[in-house]
């Protein structure tokens, strides 16, 4: 078989055949259009599911993959081209499972190419305006191939006092819910206007929750969030909660003294009835968080533990903020550097805020937080909970797309495999939205959302940021592409 190699200026193989290419007799793409189909040779693939497969070609036609050959095993077809996957590895596309399109509203615009630039072709927004939110929504919807898929929950879904209100340094991301009947009404609200989840926040009571959750329920939307500040986690977990933001008040119910800390919120927020609700949740989490972990009994942790798993309520640790003040990502340069992608205004602020924190010395009390972080995430994985890999960029001078590389490093100091890591960014996500048919492995009718690596990321998890190419919905970003993305948002400024 006689094939010319052609090689463009990126760097990036491409052979084109003269006249026949090989393929499985097994695969049977559209034939009318089999000058469609896209190979990509001799590559490693790896997904939670399979492994790790070397040799492979996998033929893409259209927004799916549809087939995955041996290299030794392809036989003759006519064709169109072939991607050198040489020395290569195809993973699933990312996931950010948990980020605010509406935080920095200036900032949404560019995030749908930051987002795709650094490999992430999927996202979770977990709360803004419903009408901000849903416009990005509709626009990833409507042009698949150069966005990242989104899924909304549209705002949090708060009491009163709420925290997210609009006041200095707290966006008006929320609503806060006077009683079950607004809790209700809303959860129709929303559900008629399309959200694919609903986030309940810290401030409802409980009987506000168990009605957002039963009416959730009733429509399909699946309930995510923060455990309220008047309730425990398993009574949280009892009343429909299907997954947990930042592991938040995780640390109040794995206490041995839960009980009566739980009294003691449930005092507090009475008696600040009348506060704004940022300064009382801050308030409550300043009384109770460090004590919390300071008395942390095993025997309780592993009794909330157990029942996470066994309801399937997935954990999103979101490190990345989490860990803010003690990882400091942005003293990496290379993090830093990230901002010349941010509109100017914006890039000011952040560098000015992320330089406060570098010259801040770290406090005891966010240490022993962090410590208990990453200790709580390893006996979670290893209790079968399962972990989603989310941020909460912008949120903290996260650079969207870039802190999900950070958060994956995090999540490998926490005592998770890569394999695991990859599994928290891919098939996980896509198995928490029933999408496990459609994506997140590598494998025959899937579509295809893909990275192409050119390094080996089970040997090391930062070999997610070296990437080679991005395909989105069967659109191939090669590397030169990529980089007029950066380009054009560094002159965007």
């Amino acid at each position: 078989m006689r094939i010319a190699f052609q090689k463009n200026n990126n760097g990036n193989s491409f052979l084109v055949f003269a006249a026949l290419l090989v393929l499985l007799s097994s695969c049977q793409p559209n034939k009318e259009s089999a000058n469609d189909l896209i190979f990509i040779s001799d590559i490693s693939t790896i997904d939670a599911k399979n492994g790790i497969q070397e040799n492979q070609t996998v033929v893409l036609q259209g927004n799916q993959i549809v087939d995955i050959i041996k290299q030794s095993d392809l036989r003759q077809i006519k064709s169109s081209k072939i991607i050198d996957g040489a020395g290569k590895y195809l993973i699933p596309g990312l996931w950010d499972t948990h980020i605010h399109f509406a935080y920095i509203e200036d900032l949404a615009p560019s995030m749908f190419d930051l987002f795709l630039a650094y490999g992430v072709t999927s996202v979770r927004d977990t709360g803004g305006k419903i009408d901000f939110v849903k416009k990005w929504k509709d626009k990833a919807d409507k042009f698949p191939k150069s966005s990242p898929r989104i899924k909304i929950a549209g705002p949090l879904l708060d009491g009163e006092p709420n925290v997210y209100d609009g006041s200095p340094g707290r966006p008006e991301l929320s609503v806060g819910l006077e009683d079950e009947d607004a809790a209700i009404k809303m959860v129709d609200s929303l559900h008629k206007k399309g959200v694919d989840l609903l986030k309940a926040y810290e401030m409802l009571s409980p009987t506000q929750f168990a009605a957002i959750t039963k009416r959730a329920k009733k429509l399909g939307l699946l309930v995510t969030g923060h455990v309220p500040l008047s309730m425990d986690v398993i009574s949280a977990v009892e009343a429909g909660m299907n997954s947990m933001e930042h592991m938040r008040n995780l640390e109040f119910s794995t206490a041995k003294n839960w009980e009566s800390l739980l009294e003691q919120r449930r005092k507090l927020l009475a008696e600040g009835i009348m506060d704004q609700g940022g300064v009382l949740r801050s308030r409550i989490h300043d009384a109770q968080r460090t004590i919390s972990i300071e008395n942390q009994d095993e025997s309780q942790t592993q009794k909330v533990l157990k029942i996470l798993a066994k309801n399937n309520v997935y954990q999103i640790p979101t490190l990345s903020i989490m860990t803010l003040t003690t990882n400091r990502p942005f003293q990496n340069t290379a993090f830093l550097d990230s901002y010349k992608y941010l509109p100017s205004s914006i890039e000011e602020k952040w560098r000015a805020g992320a330089k406060t924190i570098l010259d801040s010395p770290i406090q005891e009390k966010r240490k022993k937080y962090t410590n208990w972080s990453h200790d709580i995430i390893n006996k979670a994985n290893q209790a079968g909970v399962k972990i989603l890999a989310g941020t909460d960029a912008p949120i903290g001078f996260l650079t969207p797309g870039l802190s999900l590389h950070d958060e994956l490093y995090l999540l490998s100091k926490s005592g998770l495999s890569n394999m695991e890591i990859l599994e928290s960014a891919t098939s996980a996500p896509a198995a928490y939205f029933d999408l496990q048919a459609e994506l997140g492995l590598i494998e025959k009718g899937m579509i295809a959302d893909l990275l192409i690596l050119d390094a080996n990321p089970l040997e090391d998890i930062r070999n997610t940021q070296k990437i080679n190419s991005v395909i989105k919905d069967g659109n191939i970003l090669d590397r030169r592409t990529l980089d007029q993305m950066f380009a054009k948002l560094d002159r965007g400024n």
